[in-house]
């Protein structure tokens, strides 16, 4: 085996190219908010004294965000980083100074983040700065849900399933997990109401969760129709007409009108499922990693905060930019 040069040290190759995992990291790294990340979660984290000082705040975020963008698991994330040179300019990590973080370290910060709800803090937060950056809500709201499915198996340590998950029904096919829903604004495509429940918990239940009130328009599928949904929607949202899609009914199918107005409510709907593909076939949330509806939800809201981050393009510094 040939002796190593100091090209093997990153920076000093001959031939290199920048891949387009270093191109993700740093086109977020320039995106995110990290000030206004580590602001929610701040009160919560441990301050130096005495003892080992903690590893400093921003960097296990960013840790936690390599986690959840590329799917790993704690053990997982501790490892790439000591293989992956990208992960650890991103994170902030020099080797030859100091220890990488363990998989502990980083279960530790997860679990800090769960047990005070920091992930739907930071979806609220980057709400608030997208709002302060220019962002306008438009008067259309769609809402969706998408099942993510969770081991039915019972070989496990309990010898049981997970008793906060549910099985559903969809068409033919029986599914167990739990569902996870979000209102979307109809023009920017920016989910900003979200909520977590067990699978066998009907759309239509989650509708006041998921409106900021000030709708002109409502956009749902057949499921979120019914006099009692009417009903619920004029004191959530008043001003909102409802545009959700028309169902048959025994012995009264659909018109040929009827099925023309279901196709363009549909083009319009379709937007709200934009955001599942990227959670669960981009980052790898298309199964459960936790055990119980709290920890999984908190990594659903920190993602679609993440999610919405990347989708507004450009740094969010709460202001708005000059015309």
């Amino acid at each position: 085996m040939k002796q190593m040069t100091l090209a093997a040290t990153r920076g000093l190759e001959k031939h290199n190219r920048t891949t387009r995992k270093a191109e993700f990291l740093s086109r977020m790294d320039g995106l995110m908010p990290w000030a206004g990340f580590c602001a929610p979660i701040e009160p919560y984290y441990p301050k130096v004294g005495n003892g080992r000082p903690p590893v400093g705040l921003e960097r296990m975020l960013r840790m936690y965000c390599v986690a959840n963008w590329f799917n790993l698991a704690d053990e997982a994330c501790e490892g790439a980083l000591y293989d992956v040179a990208v992960f650890r300019e991103f994170c902030r990590f020099d080797p030859g100074r100091e220890r990488i973080p363990d998989a502990t370290t980083l279960r530790n910060f997860r679990h800090l983040l769960e047990q005070h709800g920091r992930g739907a803090a930071l979806f609220a937060k980057v709400g608030e700065l997208l709002l302060a950056s220019g962002m306008k809500l438009s008067g259309g709201t769609i809402v969706d849900a998408t099942l993510i499915a969770a081991p039915s198996s019972v070989k496990n340590q309990d010898k049981s399933r997970d008793p906060e998950m549910h099985q559903t029904k969809k068409g033919n096919q029986w599914y167990f997990g739990m569902k996870l829903h979000i209102g979307t604004d109809s023009q920017s495509g920016r989910v900003h109401g979200a909520s977590v429940t067990a699978a066998n918990v009907h759309d239509s239940h989650e509708v006041p969760n998921l409106l900021h009130g000030e709708e002109t328009r409502f956009h749902g599928n057949s499921a979120c129709r019914g006099k009692a949904q009417r009903e619920r929607l004029k004191d959530i949202a008043p001003k909102a007409k409802d545009f959700t899609n028309k169902r048959a009914h025994r012995n009264c199918p659909l018109t040929d009108a009827d099925k023309e107005t279901n196709r363009r409510k549909s083009s319009v709907r379709s937007r709200a499922e934009h955001p599942f593909p990227t959670l669960k076939r981009l980052r790898g949330f298309a199964r459960v990693r936790y055990r119980g509806l709290a920890k999984n939800a908190n990594r659903a809201f920190a993602m679609l905060a993440m999610l919405n981050v990347g989708k507004w393009g450009r740094p969010l510094t709460g202001e708005v930019r000059p015309a």
